[in-house]
């Protein structure tokens, strides 16, 4: 019998290990599917609103055992609580909008004797492939708009967070979910990309790679079916000379090495303006420092190890090849657990970089930062811009409306103004160019989740 095999990176060992569904066993789950789901979106949005918020009651029961469970399957620190705050914001959110969302669209030109108006149709089956990297929120993204509009839902999770899928299919048991509307499948590449070419999945939504999207579109080709794909990232921030360094410096360092790097809209990239460089520089440094390296099960690490070790070793390929081509490294570190194969990785602050240079370029996705100093405005954009990723930019200054005009020039998905990565469920979430296409969250994630339906009846003959 194949198995998935989950190997915490804290020690390496097997952490759990879990049947691989059968192929009937995956086509029984898509039938329960599509039959629960004509039950399901029958029901009110008021009932589907309570059963989405007991579930979510349920998982934040579960979060003492969540976090450890985290820490062991992809190296998240125990200090940080796992997901849960975001979580039921974005839970509770888009319950709360989901009448509104989801309500008919009258015509906007009346005409008497005639009923006009759009539906929002559930699309049916929705099946969701979330990441490892944030288990919980990035599933949470679909999951709950997807179930909320009336559509039926199917998990695969990835292989190193394979326990997540369970915690959400026993939240859903424990809130009275009718069975077969959520449903977690343990699944190989093969047969999920044969699920996907069967025409028998509606929408898929993918966060991941954009090896991983190519392979999606791939197989989804021909079936018509709608896609959601999130995937690579090389967010940039911006330093104005008129920033809030201090303020700038800690967001800045918490969005570069926060949950080790391992963010789809984590800080990979710096621009700092020349009369400020040498500060910024000076200050990131120091704060960086403080970003402890350790065990993720004990309170006072700040930063667990990558998710597998082949992630790090190729943070440790990017830094040789831009130590090779000029770069400066900062941190200096003497850890006896930094070396190939191991999945221990301190944070690192590049200087002297440029876009020649892969670590300016392609996704890292790890504690690691380039710092590169400009002139001004139109070298920041320039350089924001020479990327082939748009998922979210920064600006830190304290003029609003410089900030939103620089924006207005960046290729991106989302612009903040003095913090970054981080996602507001009430901003659609969205990128441009290799990071992927779709929106998810507020009331565009729910266009994205439904299909519009024509009515047009008229009262009078």
């Amino acid at each position: 019998m194949e198995t998935v095999k989950l190997k915490s990176p804290i020690d390496g060992s097997v952490y759990a290990e879990r049947p691989v569904a059968s192929d009937r066993e995956i086509g029984a789950a898509v039938e329960r599917a599509r039959g629960a789901q004509v039950g399901w979106a029958q029901t009110s949005i008021a009932e589907r609103g309570r059963i989405v918020l007991a579930m979510l009651d349920a998982l934040l029961a579960m979060n003492d055992e969540i976090v450890t469970e985290l820490a062991w399957q992809m190296g998240r620190p125990v200090r940080w609580g796992g997901e849960k705050g975001g979580v039921e914001e974005r839970t509770r959110f888009m319950v709360s909008i989901a009448e509104k969302a989801l309500a008919p669209v009258m015509a906007s030109n009346p005409k008497p004797g005639f009923r006009r108006y759009v539906k929002k149709e559930p699309l049916g089956v929705v099946m969701v492939i979330a990441p490892w990297n944030y288990p919980y929120l990035t599933a949470v993204n679909t999951i709950v708009p997807a179930l909320m509009a009336g559509s039926a839902v199917i998990l695969k999770h990835a292989a190193q967070t394979l326990l997540v899928g369970e915690r959400f299919a026993r939240a859903f048991e424990t809130a009275g979910l009718p069975k077969g509307v959520f449903q977690n499948l343990v699944m190989n590449h093969a047969q999920t990309e044969a699920l996907l070419a069967s025409g028998r999945i509606d929408h898929v939504n993918f966060t991941g790679s954009v090896a991983g999207g190519r392979a999606i579109e791939k197989a989804a080709a021909g079936t018509f079916m709608t896609l959601g794909l999130e995937l690579g990232g090389k967010d940039p921030a911006y330093v104005l000379p008129d920033a809030r360094m201090d303020h700038a410096i800690a967001n800045l360092a918490e969005g570069a090495f926060f949950n080790s790097g391992q963010c789809c809209c984590g800080i990979e990239r710096i621009y700092v303006h020349e009369t400020v460089y040498d500060r910024f520089v000076e200050g990131f440094v120091a704060e960086t420092k403080g970003w402890m390296l350790g065990d993720p099960r004990e309170q006072a690490t700040t930063m667990g190890p990558m998710a597998q070790p082949r992630f790090a070793d190729f943070i440790r390929e990017q830094k040789a090849e831009a130590l090779r081509k000029g770069a400066i490294a900062h941190m200096n570190h003497r850890d006896g657990r930094d070396k190939a194969g191991s999945p221990y990785l301190p944070a690192e602050v590049l200087t002297n970089v440029d876009h020649q240079m892969s670590v300016m370029r392609e996704e890292s996705f790890g504690p690691i930062v380039g710092i590169m100093k400009v002139r001004g405005d139109e070298e920041a954009i320039a350089l924001m811009n020479d990327s082939p990723y748009g998922l979210t930019a920064s600006v830190w200054t304290s003029d609003v409306e410089h900030a939103a005009a620089i924006g207005d020039r960046v290729e991106t998905g989302t612009v903040f103004m003095n913090r970054c990565d981080y996602l507001d469920p009430a901003l659609v979430w969205t990128g441009v160019k290799d990071t992927g296409k779709g929106a998810g969250l507020s009331e565009i994630g729910y266009e994205n989740l439904t299909r519009p339906k024509s009515y047009h009846l008229r009262e009078t003959v």
